[in-house]
């Protein structure tokens, strides 16, 4: 990538408390940090509730959508994401597991990383393998963001027109090719 600058969307979820924060509140202090941390203003979608995935992990998530340009490397973003993590006790001790925040880089402008062949790989992996198989490289756009709605129903509220450099489609349409049981799991708060 060069340093042009482009339009990150990241993915929040949080599911437990931090000391007297709510997950909500959390979500709210970490779009706060990472505005700060980037310099930068950023968008944020309304928030949602979200059944836990896979169901019957844990407690409902508060879920939502952020974007902001940058003119970050991918790996630089991560580091950030990573280290607001870090700041709201995010620990990594099991897949998919409960969490106080999860920060996802779901997209950074058209970047398809490392190569379509590897993101197809990953974004075919079977459910089985996902819950065990973790990539060693950071993939863009997010492998599996157009299977869940508590990813895409945030960035339709943030980016409706967003389009996946990959698939060709816009938010939107990813959306609605989700089952309708899926997208009405996702209510707004």
């Amino acid at each position: 990538m060069t340093n042009l600058r482009s339009k990150a969307i990241i993915s929040l979820g949080s599911n437990l408390p931090l000391g007297e924060m709510s997950p909500r509140q959390i979500l709210s202090a970490a779009t706060q940090e990472i505005a700060l941390l980037m310099g930068e203003q950023c968008q944020v979608s309304r928030f949602f509730q979200t059944p836990c995935f896979p169901a019957g992990a844990g407690p409902d998530y508060i879920n939502a959508a952020l974007a902001v340009e940058t003119d970050l490397e991918p790996e630089a973003l991560l580091q950030v994401l990573h280290s607001v993590e870090a700041k709201f006790a995010r620990l990594r001790e099991q897949r998919w597991g409960m969490r106080t925040l999860d920060l996802d880089l779901i997209s950074l402008g058209e970047a398809v990383l490392p190569d379509p062949a590897v993101h197809k790989e990953w974004r075919d992996l079977p459910l089985e393998e996902q819950k065990t198989q973790t990539p060693a490289q950071l993939i863009l756009p997010h492998p599996r963001m157009q299977d869940r709605a508590f990813v895409l129903v945030p960035v339709c509220d943030l980016a409706p027109d967003w389009q996946h450099p990959i698939l060709g489609k816009t938010a939107v349409e990813l959306c609605a090719a989700l089952p309708k049981t899926d997208l009405e799991a996702v209510q707004p708060l």
